[in-house]
């Protein structure tokens, strides 16, 4: 493709690593373009992004090549049109607000507290693995009511799911352990709704088929796991990066929200949402063909200045932070964002609350990274 020379040189070992400056080039130079790379085409501006997201019929994501349906077949997260309407529709109650608070708030503050306390007499800790993972997997076991899945069957389906979607997106043979993982949770999802047990599932499958219900629950949990266990984590490591912006937070819990919306904004913990052209159609400066894939960068769109001054600062009292598109945009915005902000809330509270002094180890320096899903790999803290 000839035309975009910062595209061209753009690797997604870059991407994965260290993307920001990269992407601050794109949006400024080529804010739609061609990636070799991706073998598709990369928009960076937040404008344009929220074109695509907007536009499901010209920007589909259901398309043979989306990753996670080759794992789980179709789902709300693959469908678009009357087919995503109806795989949605019946998982909407539970996510919403008010349906949040009063399903879920006891439940988390509950179990953020016996996680806490496990913690709390070591003074040093992984806060990734021996928190933030299990607590969002927690949520999720509870959220679905799967008969005879504790916690950590869940998340060993859920860690065998997420790397062969992350193997296909990034373009190698996924390995048979994830459509393993999938099969078993499909049994599982059967077993509840057999036993006619009061859960989401049982709901939802007086309104779609099995197979159909087995694959919004495995979207659920993938989504819910990894989108709540990257907030936590990107959370602390902005907060703990910034003693200026910790100091604020820690002198007003009312400021939580906006740390949240910022670390979203931030290092959003999807960096990127495909779609695919269902026809010849212009996007800013480029021609993009029927078929071509279309790669949104959230990160890139989340730090356009023309929206956020200042865009690579961490501000908790930034005005407009709950502008961000981590959460993306249009009739695939993220189900459940509202349990999902409620889960980092209480979980950043309690952690601030109770353990006193706490600080980034200095001997296991992180960063987040991952070219799909953006997120320290670990995060040794200290207190006391």
């Amino acid at each position: 493709m000839i035309g975009f020379p910062l595209g061209a040189a753009t690797t997604t070992a870059e991407l994965a690593s260290d993307p920001h400056p990269r992407l601050a080039e794109l949006r400024a130079r080529e804010p739609v373009s061609w990636l070799p790379a991706l073998n598709g085409w990369l928009v960076t501006r937040r404008d344009l992004a929220l074109d695509v997201m907007r536009d499901a019929e010209t920007f589909t994501v259901d398309d043979p090549r989306f990753s996670t349906a080759q794992v789980v077949g179709p789902s709300m997260l693959s469908l678009d049109g009357d087919e995503h309407t109806r795989h949605r529709e019946p998982f909407t109650a539970p996510f919403r607000p008010r349906e949040v608070r009063a399903g879920f708030a006891e439940f988390i503050e509950r179990e953020t507290d016996r996680l806490v306390t496990a913690l709390e007499p070591a003074g040093a800790a992984e806060l990734r693995r021996t928190f933030a993972g299990p607590l969002a997997v927690a949520v999720v076991t509870e959220a679905l009511g799967l008969v005879g899945a504790g916690t950590d069957t869940v998340l060993s389906w859920y860690d065998a799911i997420v790397r062969s979607v992350s193997d296909l997106t990034e373009g190698r043979t996924a390995e048979p352990a994830g459509p393993a993982a999938y099969a078993e949770l499909r049994k599982a999802v059967e077993a509840t709704v057999a036993q006619g047990a009061d859960s989401l599932l049982t709901s939802a499958a007086g309104r779609l088929a099995l197979p159909d219900v087995a694959a919004n629950a495995a979207v659920l949990m993938f989504g819910g796991i990894e989108t709540t266990e990257a907030m936590i984590t990107n959370a602390l490591l902005h907060l703990l990066r910034q003693p200026d912006q910790l100091a604020f937070v820690q002198a007003d819990f009312a400021l939580l929200d906006g740390a949240i919306e910022e670390s979203l904004r931030l290092e959003p913990g999807a960096a990127v949402v495909d779609r695919y052209a269902t026809r010849d159609v212009t996007l800013g400066p480029a021609t993009i063909h029927r078929g071509d894939l279309v790669t949104v960068s959230l990160t890139g769109a989340n730090r356009d200045p023309a929206v956020f001054p200042d865009p690579d600062r961490f501000d908790v009292r930034r005005a407009n932070a709950r502008l961000q598109l981590a959460f993306a945009h249009g009739p695939h915005y993220c189900l459940a964002a509202h349990l999902a902000r409620l889960e980092t809330r209480v979980a950043l509270r309690h952690l601030l609350d109770r353990l006193p002094a706490l600080r980034l180890d200095p001997d296991h320096p992180t960063a987040p990274h991952g070219l799909v899903f953006r997120k320290p790999p670990t995060l040794h803290v200290r207190w006391g």
